[in-house]
């Protein structure tokens, strides 16, 4: 190893460590409220890393050897003799989530923040490179509340009604991938994934009849309790999840060459074990606080396995790259979200999903010694069809990005990734949510050359 690797790597296993302890209660809520979160397996996250964030998420097609790319499992073989150790945190701050409800409008404000990544990659030989990484996968992280009437005989009642929905939980995910070199420009891959998580959601159904404090001393004068039916559902999932990838790299001048990238996630059932609990209590009140039981709990389905359908996901990418100086590129997406059932067998009520994603990436002079023409700049664009159809119409995520790369250490072949993105998820039309959001994240390249045969002069 180079004299200042272990060095660098200490600084990066540190951070992991001081973000791990930091972001404990963070990581159960993923990167915060998310009222979409509600549906499918949650709010996913864009698997692209700190350098691909910053153009976009476009990485399909294009890879470098300074930093890794696993969005297509086949460029791992362009990485050379580098072994790179990565890690990245990302972060979301929502300013603005706004609702119309009965023609008021309701906002509110909300931040969060994760560990994104940690991955390493290596040469095996010089066509064959593998990897290993952990990364988050989706999360769920919502509450809400609705207000309505007891019928009877198909009249309302005099009786009010709140209804109160939650969820939190996530999935992650431990990866294995691996790339290979056939011939001078073809280039095929494979990532195979261990999903793990669990999902709770909790409703709650409660007549809103007494005001009075049952610590009251004169027992003629207690009024009945509030009475909630509360159920509560809780998912544990755990099953392998492939993706592959292939890539084709013509040169077309001396300097110019052509990227063309393509994966495919196939359909997949993912092993899953469900608990469902219902249970009918009261609301305690007055100094005791603390409700009663009035029934026992009545278990539906106790561990029972099932299986979730997880849904075909495309990918394709073509960029044009002129070496070590500039990146234009073009990311297709499409997500079969309309596949997609519940633990039950039940469509999720999604459809499917289009990613359309444009990026460049720039650096002024590789070949310089001079810092700042080493420097590397990004910038980005992203629409997405959301799988999301709220009262019939589809909820749109638009944004852009920006990101910039420091070289570090004393070859520069280490880098900080820093990006930010920001964008608007949703409109004011009907019972939408609109989300306005500034998402950034932190990486760090690491890389040196691993398993080096000693030279004797």
């Amino acid at each position: 190893m180079s004299q200042n690797y272990p060095i660098a790597l200490k600084i990066a296993l540190l951070f992991v460590f001081i973000t791990t302890l930091s972001t404990e209660r963070v990581r159960a809520q993923g990167l915060g409220n998310s009222p979409y979160s509600a549906l499918g397996l949650g709010e996913t996250y864009n698997q692209a890393n700190a350098a691909n964030f910053g153009m976009g998420g476009v990485g399909i097609s294009n890879a470098s050897p300074f930093y890794l790319n696993l969005q297509n499992p086949a460029l791992l073989a362009r990485r050379g003799r580098f072994t790179a150790f990565e890690v990245g945190l990302i972060g979301q701050y929502k300013p603005d989530i706004r609702q119309l409800r009965s023609g008021v409008e309701q906002s509110q404000r909300d931040f969060g923040a994760n560990l994104n990544y940690v991955a390493l990659a290596f040469p095996a030989t010089s066509r064959l490179a593998m990897s290993i990484g952990l990364r988050p996968f989706s999360y769920v992280d919502y509450q809400s509340r609705s207000y309505g009437r007891v019928r009877q005989n198909n009249t309302n009642t005099i009786y009010e009604t709140e209804y109160t929905y939650s969820g939190r939980g996530a999935l992650n995910k431990a990866s294995f991938a691996t790339g290979y070199r056939v011939g001078k420009n073809i280039y095929l891959g494979g990532d195979f994934s261990y999903l793990f998580g669990n999902i709770t959601n909790n409703s709650d159904a409660q007549v809103l009849i007494n005001t009075t404090p049952d610590s009251n001393p004169d027992p003629s004068q207690r009024q009945p309790q509030d009475i909630v039916v509360s159920r509560i559902n809780r998912v544990n999932y755990g099953d392998l999840i492939v993706k592959l990838g292939a890539a084709w790299r013509p040169k077309l001048s001396e300097n110019w060459h052509l990227n063309v990238g393509a994966t495919i996630k196939p359909g997949t059932n993912v092993r899953a074990r469900e608990t469902d609990v219902y249970q009918q209590v009261t609301i305690g009140s007055g100094d005791t606080g603390g409700g009663s039981s009035l029934s026992d709990e009545d278990t539906l389905r106790n561990n029972t396995t099932s299986n979730v359908r997880l849904p075909q996901q495309l990918n394709f990418g073509i960029t044009l790259e002129r070496t070590n100086k500039l990146t234009v590129g073009v990311d297709v997406g499409l997500q079969r979200w309309s596949q997609y059932r519940t633990v039950s067998g039940q469509p999720g009520n999604l459809s499917d999903a289009v990613t359309l994603a444009a990026g460049l990436e720039y650096t002024p002079k590789a070949n310089s010694t001079k810092y700042w023409d080493l420097v590397t700049y990004r910038a980005g664009f992203q629409y997405n069809q959301t799988p999301y159809v709220v009262e019939g119409n589809r909820v749109a995520d638009v944004n852009g990005s920006v990101g910039i790369s420091f070289p570090m250490g004393s070859y520069f072949v280490n880098y900080m990734n820093i990006s930010a993105q920001g964008g608007q998820r949703g409109v004011l039309t009907g019972s939408q949510i609109r989300e306005r959001y500034v998402r950034f994240t932190l990486g760090f390249s690491l890389n040196d050359l691993w398993f080096r045969r000693p030279v004797l002069d």
